[in-house]
């Protein structure tokens, strides 16, 4: 059932992405995703940055509606329904969690409350350049340690967050990786991880119209994204020829990543 409430709180991320926070009482736990319908517009699937209350998502600018999302200021009325699909499971006690730019947004929560229950966690997080760098604060205030990156090299590593990934594992033991961003970069983390035999799980992006495994239009192999997911293990995915490779346009289409 959908629920109408009010944008209590707009905050400027990043050039490109804006939190919008809301009251939205139902229980939701971390990797979860939400609907938000906009009046008049669409509906977008967003995961979820926040998972206590106030809840929030963290928007990126992709296409129309997600560009017509950042500009609501607060007292919007929007619909919300959900949550929906798994969760990060958070018995793991020491994280590595690699975020690549808005891939960061349904991270934070997750390291934030494996952090309540007693893990440690340390992050690698990357970005195009410095200014687009998401919840680097909210990470550190949680985390042993967070490295950044920067494709531009405007601030710490000059090249990508998979190369933080690498190195780091290379020098630390950890009990699993928690990872989301391109499926490219997931592709290359999941490699590193693999050498050392420490799991990885994604949190996948995909259409997803109905959120109930019924429109078809996030399928992932044999999976929905909506029911299945979004949080996959690696080697389900690293099963799936497409992973990496193709996804579905709003058509239905397979089209290149």
């Amino acid at each position: 059932m959908r629920v109408i409430t009010e944008v209590s709180e707009r905050v400027v991320e990043t050039p490109s992405t804006v939190t919008l926070r809301f009251r939205y009482t139902p229980p939701a736990g971390p990797g979860q995703f939400v609907m938000i319908w906009i009046p008049g517009d669409d509906e977008l699937p967003m995961s979820l940055s926040y998972t206590g209350e106030p809840k929030g998502v963290t928007i990126k600018a992709m296409g129309t509606t997600s560009r017509n999302a950042l500009s609501m200021p607060a007292g919007t009325l929007v619909g919300i329904r959900g949550p929906y699909g798994n969760r990060f499971d958070l018995s793991p006690r020491r994280i590595l969690v690699v975020g690549g730019g808005s891939g960061t947004a349904v991270l934070a929560p997750a390291a934030e409350a494996a952090v309540r229950g007693g893990s440690r966690v340390v992050a690698a997080l990357g970005a195009t350049t410095a200014p687009e760098l998401l919840f680097v604060g909210r990470m550190k205030a949680i985390s042993e340690s967070v490295e950044v990156s920067t494709d531009d090299g405007s601030l710490g590593h000059h090249g990508f967050v998979t190369d933080l990934s690498q190195r780091l594992l290379a020098q630390q033991p950890f009990d699993a990786v928690w990872t989301c961003g391109p499926e490219i970069m997931m592709r290359k983390v999941i490699s590193a991880a693999k050498e050392r035999g420490v799991p990885v799980f994604c949190s996948m992006e995909r259409q997803m119209k109905c959120a109930m495994g019924m429109c078809d239009a996030c399928a992932l192999g044999p999976y929905h994204v909506c029911t299945d997911g979004p949080v996959f293990p690696a080697d389900r995915l690293m099963a799936i020829p497409e992973f990496g490779h193709t996804k579905r346009d709003s058509s239905g289409r397979r089209v290149p990543l």
